[in-house]
């Protein structure tokens, strides 16, 4: 009798684009993700609609790619296009890669990074950047498969009452022709 299994074997990983159906495991994996940054279930505000309107709706604001692991969610990466003004050309941006812990050590997060990669040489762009935490031991794994930390570049990031503040003396100065 021959065999009607639909579901992979335990050990093929299928990197593929996420779909609008992926919406809520994309969630549940950022979830996951904050957890495994130590920061408290409330620091994640992003919900299905979120990832519908921003990753599947008219202005896409970025790209995922899912990870199975023998049929089963086992990591996303979400990237979004940036642009070098001295390459002139565009590249990728990953805001966020994960592997679940029970997917990892099967080279799974190496066949997430390799696909965002093909993506980049494919659209012709020449580079992909992320940004790790400094205590994140993917940095060892990054660094062996080729990402280089940029140590002369340091991270700065503007938002909450310091955006504000600053967006209104933008407003300020247009209402006074400035």
């Amino acid at each position: 009798m021959p065999n009607d299994r639909t579901e992979p074997p335990a050990d093929v990983i299928v990197v593929r684009p996420a779909t609008p159906a992926d919406a809520p495991i994309i969630v549940q994996l950022i979830g996951e993700l904050a957890a495994y940054e130590k920061e408290p279930p409330s620091s994640v505000k992003v919900a299905e609609a979120d990832i519908l309107r921003d990753g599947f709706g008219p202005q896409r604001r970025f790209e995922a790619l899912l990870v199975e692991v023998g049929g089963r969610a086992a990591g996303f990466a979400l990237f979004f296009h940036n642009y070098s003004t001295w390459e002139g050309r565009a590249g990728l941006y990953v805001e966020d890669i994960f592997v679940s812990e029970w997917a990892r050590g099967r080279n799974v997060g190496r066949r997430l990074l390799a696909e965002v990669a093909a993506t980049a040489e494919a659209r012709g762009f020449l580079r992909v950047d992320l940004s790790v935490l400094q205590w994140n031991p993917a940095r060892a794994f990054y660094e062996r498969i080729g990402l280089v930390e940029m140590t002369e570049w340091r991270p700065y990031r503007l938002r909450g009452e310091a955006l504000a503040s600053l967006a209104a003396e933008a407003r300020v100065a247009a209402e006074r022709g400035l």
